[in-house]
C-alpha cells in the first residue's frame, strides 16, 4: 500500500506531514497539485474516501476564494470540483490517500490513522 500525498512544498503543514510519513518508513507518491491540478473525477474520489462534503475541500480562508464569488451553500459538488481543478491553490492541504481512505493532514498526525 503506497500512500499518495497531495502536497504543496511551500506549506508548512504539508512539509510536516510528508516528513511524518517518511519518519514512519513510508515513501508516498507525491502529487504537487499546484503543478498538476487534480481532475474533478479525482476530487470526487477524494471526497468519497474522506467521507466529507465537497465544500470541506475548499480553503475558504484563502483570499482567492473570496474573489471567486462562489457560495458554498448553493454550489453543487460538481461546481466545487471544477473550481478546485481550475484553482488548485484553494484545495485543503495536505491530503493523504491510501486505497479506500484519505485524511486531511491538519494536524499532520491525523494521517497516521490511515496506517493503524
Amino acid at each position: 500500500m503506497t500512500p499518495r500525498i497531495y502536497h504543496n512544498p511551500r506549506c508548512s503543514k504539508s512539509r510536516a506531514t510528508l516528513e511524518l510519513l517518511e519518519s514512519h518508513g513510508l515513501q508516498p507518491e507525491i502529487i504537487e497539485y499546484l503543478r498538476v491540478p487534480p481532475a474533478p473525477a479525482a476530487l470526487r474520489s477524494l471526497v468519497s474516501k474522506l467521507g466529507v462534503a465537497a465544500a470541506s475541500l475548499v480553503r475558504t480562508s484563502d483570499a482567492a476564494f473570496a474573489e471567486t464569488g462562489v457560495d458554498l451553500r448553493t454550489a453543487t459538488d460538481e461546481d466545487i470540483f471544477c473550481l478546485l481543478a481550475e484553482q488548485p491553490k484553494l484545495l485543503q492541504r495536505p491530503i493523504v490517500e491510501v486505497e479506500n481512505a484519505a485524511r486531511i493532514g491538519r494536524p499532520p498526525e491525523r494521517v497516521l490513522e490511515l496506517f493503524k
